[in-house]
């Protein structure tokens, strides 16, 4: 054995925090992150029906995640009979689990997105792999593999190649999230719900994921799931018998073929809410490199959605696309028929007066892509040679509607559509429950996903303040943000600013508005210069509904958006993130009732450097947008 902060004899588990005293059997393994501020421990603990597996998590000595069983179960056994193995008769599958081995690692590298929120990113980790064997039946091998990053936790099940060949059905998976009382969840019942903050008791359900928490005395923790990509998602319900604990709830059971991984369970901890989403890269680091080779094709960009589709009006949209510096434009459901009918044609326009290669051909032209809605009926029936079509055609892109989420089939499936869409060329946006689990490190023509209560539904100012700190730390959400449309249940520079402050490679803007609508206002000019991946990310202040303030940078220039709850809210931000020394030239903007526009956004122009300060004045359901450059 290769000892990494091991520790071996037996132990008594009243230093558990509150775990009933259980004798700990044989090793107790240790692991930190490389700043050494997260530590995580394994050990088995002697209980009635067998030995469980447990871990516990510390963030600089101070508990977040106190002693949590590691629970999957299986039930192999028709494979077991028909193959005539011995049969598993435990009901907790890893009850008679026996350490064979215990191996470290140190992992220290960095890599390029092709879209990102940042523009390296450090990939750095400690990790230690404790591989497991039934020991009544040596053919049954399961590995924990753990890594600890400075950013969280991850860990996930791991299960070698069997040598008699069963095949493996996961049923349940009760993976525990031991959590110290007082903690607080902001709970949303699924992708596209609106969020609560509850307590750990009474939950009206099973909590969709990332599940964002705030811990007492400060700190915050996100638990989350990684490269969920050959699986069933998995939710996060309350344990039934133990207070302040939260365990995974898997959607469906998943079968498998040996060797497999289990998703990451990952647990990130944080000493403000902000960092939680400067720090999901680690998502993406628990997902392989992309295995697109080329991916000069894949162009990220702001796309405007077609709300009447005509010849005439999609013209008109590409030229408006062209004046605000836009890249695509999208032709959305029923351009091909009846998009839940397996009788619509996904290759044959249904629409009278559309001419869809002419208008392709006058996009290329001008410079402005295509991207066309398919609904999952067409998707399933006709994928074999969809995508081949569309690149024929010069489709730069496909929004995936209403695809099935959750179980083991559709989530495999859908891994699989974004392999076809890359073999000829697609990009590729999901609507509309699914959320990614860091696969876009893997298949970067996956842009963004929707899985998000956005403008669709017009949600209200305090839930886009949650938004930053739950939904975004998955990744890139489809918001489809809007500018002009009377339902807006906020201001325009609120709107504005949600540019910058939420993260799309395919960021739409203009959702439910037309070309007709917009007069020309002079702070579209954030919108139009504003780019959609970043080199570097900041989110300055804010809490998870109350408000936020975020600053990206792409080169010399930096977009700074900010906005407040339902209620008037004061900011003060220093600028002492800019280069010092460095005069540079700020566009600012804000609401004004004063402004003679439909819009009332005020534009100033002044000199900011590294000690300007400003103080901003957020009406209700308010914000503001500043664009700085050299």
């Amino acid at each position: 054995m290769k000892g990494y902060l091991l520790f071996f004899g037996m132990l008594i588990a009243t230093t558990c925090y509150g775990q009933s005293a259980a004798p700990i059997t044989g090793t107790m393994t240790t692991v930190q992150s490389p700043d050494k501020n997260l530590t995580a421990r394994c050990y088995q603990v002697k209980e009635a029906y067998g030995n469980t597996l447990y871990y516990e998590v510390s963030y600089k000595g101070r508990t977040i995640i106190r002693p949590s069983a590691l629970d999957i179960r299986l039930d192999n056994h028709i494979t077991e009979n028909a193959m005539a193995l011995k049969v598993d008769t435990f009901t907790r599958w890893t009850a008679n689990l026996v350490v064979r081995d215990i191996s470290s690692s140190t992992h220290d590298t960095s890599w390029r997105p092709v879209a990102g929120e940042q523009s390296i990113i450090r990939d750095h980790y400690n990790g230690v792999t404790i591989s497991l064997q039934k020991d009544n039946n040596p053919d049954y091998l399961m590995n924990i593999e753990m890594r600890a990053y400075n950013e969280g936790i991850a860990f996930r099940y791991y299960f070698p190649e069997n040598a008699k060949g069963s095949y493996y059905r996961i049923t349940v998976e009760h993976t525990e999230f031991a959590l110290p009382e007082g903690a607080t969840a902001f709970h949303a019942l699924w992708g596209q719900a609106k969020y609560q903050e509850l307590p750990l008791r009474n939950w009206p359900g099973p909590a969709e994921r990332p599940l964002t928490l705030k811990l007492p005395g400060g700190l915050y923790a996100c638990l989350a799931e990684a490269q969920m990509v050959d699986y069933a998602k998995t939710r996060f319900s309350l344990s039934p018998d133990k207070p302040n604990t939260v365990v995974t709830d898997l959607y469906t059971s998943a079968d498998l073929i040996s060797p497999f991984a289990t998703p990451w369970r990952v647990i990130m901890v944080a000493e403000r809410p902000g960092a939680l989403l400067e720090n999901n890269s680690i998502l993406l680091n628990l997902n392989p490199p992309s295995r697109i080779r080329d991916t000069g094709w894949i162009k990220p960009g702001k796309i405007m959605r077609v709300m009447t589709q005509t010849t005439a009006t999609a013209k008109e949209h590409i030229d408006f696309a062209v004046k605000h510096h836009m890249q695509y434009i999208l032709f959305d459901w029923k351009w091909y028929g009846n998009a839940f009918s397996f009788n619509s044609d996904a290759t044959k326009v249904a629409i009278s007066d559309f001419d869809l290669p002419a208008i392709i051909q006058y996009g290329k032209k001008k410079g402005v892509g295509i991207w066309l809605y398919v609904n999952q009926q067409a998707l399933l029936a006709q994928s074999d040679s969809l995508f081949r079509v569309y690149e024929q055609w010069g489709v730069k892109g496909v929004k995936f509607g209403f695809v099935q989420v959750g179980s083991h089939r559709w989530t495999t499936w859908l891994e699989d559509m974004f392999r076809k869409a890359a073999e000829s060329h697609i990009m590729v946006n999901v609507h509309d429950e699914w959320r990614p689990t860091g696969e876009q490190r893997t298949w970067p023509n996956l842009m963004t996903a929707e899985g998000i209560r956005g403008n669709e539904e017009m949600p209200d100012a305090t839930h886009n303040t949650v938004l930053p700190f739950t939904r975004f730390i998955a990744g890139p959400a489809d918001y489809t943000i809007c500018y002009y449309d009377n339902r807006i249940k906020t201001t325009h520079a609120h709107q504005l600013a949600l540019a910058a402050i939420y993260y799309s490679p395919l960021q739409t803007l203009f959702w439910y508005d037309n070309p007709d609508l917009s007069n020309g206002e002079p702070e579209l000019e954030f919108w139009d210069h504003i780019p959609v991946t970043w080199d570097e990310t900041r989110v300055l202040q804010g809490a998870p509904g109350e408000y936020v303030v975020v600053a990206r940078r792409k080169g010399a220039q930096w977009f700074i958006g900010g906005i407040g709850n339902n209620a008037a809210r004061d900011i003060h931000l220093s600028f002492d993130f800019l280069p010092k020394e460095q005069p540079l030239t700020a566009k600012i903007y804000t609401d004004d009732s004063t402004v003679n526009t439909r819009t009332k956004v005020k534009v100033e122009q002044r000199k900011v450097n590294a000690s300007t300060a400003m103080d901003f004045k957020l009406s209700a359901s308010g914000g503001f947008a500043v664009w700085v450059y050299p």
